[in-house]
């Protein structure tokens, strides 16, 4: 489980000191759940809480934590810390029909630090979705097919790039987190699947199957 302070959503203490606290365990940090305070009430900017050792030796939990998942991105909140951080990370080690249906291309380690996103255009792409703090389900959700993302590297460098595709989602995914939000809240209810539905009924690249079958409309 995350702190203390991270359990109950107290800001008494120092986020310096509660990370230092949560790291002091080692090994891949506990996740926390859908229904934890800590993923709705939404981060504070990167503004030096942490200083510089501390920071990549977060950064280095947050990526052994996603590894672990094993996941394509994490969110601080996600583990208990309300800083507006993420990592992202897509090896993409999908079959070619798949590929080419989602846009899921490789994608390398990014901090992402205080990040923002705008919508490129007004494609949007709905497909199946999953979250480490919602482990055992996936619905479809709607994104915007291409963004633009802002933020800084863990070095306090710029980054300004265009995404498309299963990256794009990742950005949106990660990003919403460190709003408060998760993806829960723009789903279509009625493709909410276990994670047995999935497997016996949902493989397809993507979810026209599941819209007919299941009753929902995916976006033209």
């Amino acid at each position: 489980m995350p702190s203390d302070d991270a359990r109950t959503g107290r800001h008494d203490r120092p986020l310096a000191e509660q990370v230092e606290q949560l790291l002091a365990v080692g090994g891949p940090l506990p996740i926390a759940a859908a229904g934890h305070p800590v993923l709705r009430r939404g981060t504070e900017p990167f503004d030096g809480q942490l200083d510089p050792a501390l920071l990549a030796r977060f950064v280095a939990a947050l990526r052994e934590t996603m590894h672990a998942a094993p996941g394509v991105g994490l969110a601080a909140p996600q583990v208990g810390v309300a800083l507006r951080i993420a990592v992202i990370e897509d090896p993409a080690p999908v079959p070619e029909e798949i590929r080419v249906a989602r846009g899921r291309t490789p994608q390398p380690f990014r901090v992402l630090v205080n990040p923002s996103y705008e919508a490129l255009g007004t494609e949007r792409a709905a497909f199946f979705e999953g979250c480490l703090s919602v482990p055992g389900w996936q619905a479809v959700v709607a994104r915007h097919a291409r963004v633009r993302l802002r933020a800084l590297d863990e070095h306090g460098e710029p980054l300004d790039e265009e995404f498309a595709g299963w990256p794009a989602r990742i950005v949106q995914h990660e990003t919403d987190h460190l709003d408060g939000m998760l993806y829960l809240d723009r789903a279509e209810p009625r493709s909410f699947s276990s994670r047995e539905a999935m497997a016996g009924r949902w493989t397809q690249p993507t979810p026209e199957r599941a819209a007919a079958e299941l009753g929902f409309t995916l976006p033209d």
